[in-house]
């Protein structure tokens, strides 16, 4: 059975940080494509960052400089460091492992930013 669970969310003031983490089971997951979305209430969910098996990185443009996502394949796991954080990154957050096969979703995290 595959898990995806996601740590690390919280309220936080504008300009601050924090560290998201999400711990794959029941997956190799050095095969997997990870990726952080997030989504804000009354929005659609979309793409925050990806990495690849080979450590290729993608970032949405409102995130690039401020976030990076990070791997360890000998944990399992995919980070996400946000820096600089604003009101308008306030949403839930979802780790996402994705191949040519199944896909799979964390439950997700919420991150609040006050301003």
């Amino acid at each position: 059975q595959v898990h995806l669970v996601e740590s690390g969310g919280g309220l936080v003031q504008a300009g601050g940080s924090l560290r998201l983490s999400c711990a794959a089971s029941g997956i190799t997951f050095s095969l997997y494509v990870m990726g952080w979305y997030r989504q804000a209430p009354g929005s659609q969910r979309e793409l925050v960052a990806t990495i690849s098996s080979g450590d290729r990185t993608n970032y949405a443009d409102s995130v690039k400089g401020r976030f990076t996502i990070s791997r360890d394949n000998a944990k399992n796991s995919v980070y996400l460091q946000m820096n600089s954080l604003k009101p308008e990154d306030t949403a839930v957050y979802y780790c996402r492992a994705v191949s040519a096969g199944p896909n799979y979703w964390g439950q997700g995290t919420q991150v609040t930013v006050s301003s």
